[in-house]
């Protein structure tokens, strides 16, 4: 469990399959199907097309008076933060000593102090916040790279310092762009009274580095096409693109390129769209649906409103089913399934929920979308920091979700056959979700076939999740990461052979069957290990009887020579008891939950797994506590073939 702070990175960020994937790519181009000449004829001019509010009086149609005032309060304290650079040694930390967040803390907090003075004149129009405004754009529009520096892989000079000759666009450079056009939007004329010079700085600035290079070479980027449109893309896609258009259409001003590069972007989304599954689930798991699924709303809401609803986009019923992942991925009490790097609680944005359940006319989205603003968890800002063109669409909505009932979905079954997924609950409150699929999926823990529980609404047996990322993260070093390993998953190691990266690693004879008693998933997980684990199958075949309320785990194995060393883990964040031999009791703190295994076949050790290191921050925040459990089962029968059953009550 040692950090691993070398640095070693591919060419591309995600040389673990983090950027582009193995999915087979469906071509909907259900975008692509809107002609350049319907854009053109309905897109609003750039002076007439108002999305937002810019006074008082506007605002206050949408938001009650003690919100405009907690929003003037927070850019009265941004006032008072000063506009620091980011020295040259921050930026090389990532590279010297595999930190990330240094840097991305300093560099997101300035562009949130930026909006947040932005947002408050616009309501005040007193120009109190003008001279602060136009430190914060000065300042950012001084940067050599709006960027972070694990993203530099893609400039031609590598890792480092960023090349001011060739600028690059990543997600946060993406984000930066659209900042400062809502700047210009929302404080023009405050902006103007310092300096025109201002506004004609925020165009150049933005035309040079995200509007130009996505106009003339999208395809440098293989987000973006660069592998053609036969590869299916993650989350950097619809996230680039929907703050790429906030740009375009509230700062260009000649109006035939806005509406080409317009069009443009919507061919580009379909490379996102095509490489989904008919059933619309992200195998990137649901909290990177707010920057997947969920940015591929942001991009349509905007194209809808510039061109004044005309041009029917989301009446496609796959973009409804799109939707419907996250909430069939929540398991309840503000836990999801957190497969790949998803976290297991998630502060999710409410009312991003509930417009989006408007959209495509799904009631349990927008209840769930109600309950989640309310029981949100305000001293979490990461969903803040980001998606600012999603926040002011959320505020125009907080009045009319008011009215909506809030309440959690609790699916019975739920089976995501592109992403071999599935979810099922007992009568007696046990939850039960399992996976296959293949080793090659954006942001992949090498986890086929593991399988977790909560009893309750609260985790039993779990998914550890993804640590803080660092230059490890994404790098050849990834599965040296424990939590991003199979041995750290409720999975069997097999002759001291954990599950191997990349897609070839797969389950295979994957089924799901669905019962009026009974749901059962079946998985040959084999494939998963390399040749050296000497297997010739291995079948895990999990039953949840939904009406005794009780979950059977069956591993039927076949060595194709000795069984030397096996071990089989379970993880949890739960104090156990495991004095008798072939029973762990998991104690919940609210419940207590019984695991027996064959003592004849088992013996079992517990492992605490301090979350001390610096990458571990995630998890002990995931979590909310700073230790987790690792019980290690140890063949003794040392059997060439059999079955090992583990039952669950």
């Amino acid at each position: 469990m040692k950090k691993n702070i070398a640095f070693t990175i591919t060419l591309f960020l995600v040389c673990c399959n983090s950027m582009f994937l193995h999915a087979q790519v469906t071509h909907r181009d259900i975008l692509s199907r809107i002609s350049y000449e319907a854009v053109e004829q309905n897109l609003i001019e750039k002076k007439q097309w108002k999305p937002f509010p810019k006074n008082l009086a506007e605002w206050q149609q949408y938001l009650p008076d003690t919100m405009i005032r907690k929003i003037v309060a927070d850019a009265e304290t941004a006032m008072t933060i000063p506009c620091s650079s980011i020295s040259a040694s921050i930026i090389l930390e990532y590279v010297r000593q595999g930190d990330r967040d240094t840097y991305q803390q300093l560099s997101f907090a300035r562009r949130q102090r930026l909006f947040n003075l932005v947002l408050a004149e616009s309501m005040e129009n007193k120009g109190r916040f003008a001279d602060a405004i136009a430190d914060g754009v000065w300042s950012i529009c001084e940067e050599t790279y709006w960027g972070v520096p694990a993203h530099l892989f893609a400039q031609k000079a590598g890792s480092g310092l960023p090349d001011v000759e060739d600028p690059t666009v990543d997600l946060f450079a993406s984000e930066t762009a659209a900042v400062l056009a809502l700047t210009d939007y929302l404080a023009g004329p405050a902006m103007d009274k310092v300096s025109p010079l201002l506004r004609k700085r925020i165009y150049a600035e933005v035309n040079r580095r995200i509007l130009l290079p996505l106009e003339t070479s999208a395809d440098r980027y293989r987000h973006l096409g660069a592998r053609g449109k036969n590869t299916a893309v993650n989350n950097w896609n619809p996230w680039i693109i929907s703050n790429w258009m906030t740009a375009l259409l509230l700062l260009e001003n000649d109006p035939q390129r806005r509406a080409k590069e317009l069009h443009h972007s919507l061919g580009l989304l379909d490379l996102y769209v095509n490489g989904l599954g008919e059933d619309g689930a992200a195998d990137e798991g649901p909290e990177y649906w707010f920057a997947a699924g969920a940015a591929l709303f942001d991009a349509l809401t905007l194209f809808s409103n510039a061109t004044a609803e005309k041009i029917p986009v989301l009446q496609d019923p796959f973009f409804g089913r799109i939707a419907s992942y996250i909430y069939k991925t929540y398991i309840g009490s503000g836990y999801f399934i957190n497969v790949a790097d998803a976290h297991p609680h998630i502060n999710a944005d409410g009312m991003l929920m509930y417009r989006f359940g408007k959209a495509v006319n799904d009631n349990t989205l927008q209840r769930f979308g109600s309950w989640a603003f309310r029981h949100a968890d305000e001293s979490v800002d990461g969903p803040k920091r980001f998606y600012r063109t999603r926040t002011l669409f959320n505020l125009l909505a907080l009045r009319e979700m008011a009215g909506i009932p809030a309440e959690e979905p609790h699916p019975d079954t739920v089976w995501l056959g592109s992403i071999q997924l599935m979810a099922s609950r007992t009568k007696n409150g046990l939850f039960l979700a399992a996976h296959g699929g293949h080793n090659g999926e954006s942001h992949n823990h090498n986890d086929v076939g593991d399988f977790i529980v909560y009893a309750g609404n609260r985790p039993v047996i779990i998914d550890a999740g993804s640590g803080t990322y660092t230059s490890a993260s994404f790098s050849s070093s990834r599965y040296e990461l424990w939590y991003n390993t199979s041995s750290c998953h409720n999975l069997p190691t097999i002759n001291r052979q954990q599950q191997g990266a990349g897609a070839d690693f797969k389950a295979r004879s994957v089924s799901y069957k669905r019962g009026e008693r009974t749901d059962v998933f079946m998985l040959d997980m084999a494939d998963a290990f390399p040749k050296a684990a000497g297997i010739d199958a291995w079948t895990r075949n999990i039953m949840i009887d939904k009406q005794a309320g009780k979950i059977r785990i069956q591993d039927r194995y076949e060595f194709s020579k000795s069984n030397d060393l096996l071990t089989q883990t379970f993880m949890t964040v739960c104090s156990t008891d495991i004095s008798k031999p072939g029973v762990i009791v998991f104690d919940t703190g609210e419940r207590k939950v019984t695991l027996r295994y064959d003592a004849k076949d088992w013996r079992i050790t517990k492992e605490e797994i301090q979350l001390d290191k610096p990458d571990e921050k995630g998890l002990a925040d995931g979590w909310r506590q700073t230790v987790l459990y690792r019980l290690l089962l140890t063949n003794i029968s040392n059997k060439r073939a059999g079955i090992f059953t583990y039952t669950i009550e």
